[in-house]
């Protein structure tokens, strides 16, 4: 039997039952294999992808839609990979023509590494801002952050998604309301009994350090506290994605021992910019999402 042209394989949406070989495809391109986040992403959005005759997958992605269920106000794009075999085939740009389809008039974001760039602003997508990747061991410094923060607990929800939805600009409950189970930590920072920022780290089980994000915070102050409230509950070194124009944040996380790996950028797709309020977002979820 002759082996189908890629042209002619079907794009499929995938499940949990493709977690494997999607963890495959990201180990095939030099990334970690991220299961847990995977599977937070396969359920809690809609994964995209091509079988490989061979075996595996050819391509992969993952969008997450937020809003209304039925009419939803934005769409997250992230995970996109091409198996190395089969790359520079114009396989990436067929997979993202079709969630471009698929989405139809919903405005798309995703955090494009300089490789995928050129690609997404072939396909109409936008620069509308940048986030680096800082990673490393934490060392607290003085002085030290003066916002109170704790553990957050089941009573907290209500207040955390209505300022979650304040800031982002859009309802991610069925995102954030996930995030408890995937978390080893979340937090919120407090001012007179009102919540003001909220945090959430995750430490995979494949990798070697804390993740941070969400970021959300009143202001930079409130992000130090939170930030330094999770290093202190973890021996991992800690990674997050800031947004650049925190630059006190970033300098302030530099000097505690977190260094710059990689700067991705921000795009946007049938809006000039991401909604919500820019100054209270820190840090996202996941480059992946939102």
């Amino acid at each position: 039997m002759p082996t189908p042209s890629l042209a002619a394989l079907p794009i499929r949406r995938l499940t949990l039952r493709d977690l494997t070989a999607c963890a495959d495809l990201s180990e095939d391109r030099g990334w970690p294999r991220e299961e847990h986040k995977w599977g937070l992403l396969l359920t809690a959005g809609k994964g995209y992808g091509i079988d490989d005759p061979a075996g595996g997958l050819v391509t992969a992605c993952v969008v997450t839609e937020y809003g209304p269920y039925s009419e939803p106000d934005l769409g997250a794009i992230g995970m996109v990979l091409v198996a190395e075999r089969h790359a520079r085939q114009g396989i990436g740009r067929r997979l993202m023509r079709h969630i471009l389809s698929a989405m139809g008039a919903t405005p798309l974001t995703l955090h494009a590494t300089p490789y995928g760039r050129p690609l997404y602003e072939e396909l109409g997508f936008k620069v509308t801002g940048r986030a680096e990747m800082l990673r490393g061991q934490f060392t607290p410094g003085s002085p030290a952050p003066t916002v109170s923060t704790r553990a957050a607990g089941a009573e907290d929800l209500s207040a955390i998604l209505r300022l979650d939805e304040e800031v982002l600009g859009t309802d991610r409950t069925h995102l954030i309301t996930r995030l408890p189970a995937f978390a080893d930590q979340f937090r919120v920072a407090e001012e007179n009994g009102r919540i003001i920022g909220y945090a959430h780290s995750a430490a995979w089980p494949n990798m070697d350090t804390h993740v941070v994000g969400p970021l959300v915070a009143r202001d930079t102050e409130t992000a130090q506290a939170l930030l330094t409230s999770l290093a202190a509950g973890t021996d991992r070194p800690l990674r997050t994605d800031i947004d650049v124009r925190h630059e006190e944040l970033r300098g302030w996380a530099k000097e505690r021992g977190l260094a710059s790996v990689a700067f991705n950028s921000v795009m946007t797709y049938g809006i000039p910019e991401l909604p919500g309020d820019w100054s209270r977002r820190f840090a996202p979820l996941t480059v992946a999402a939102l």
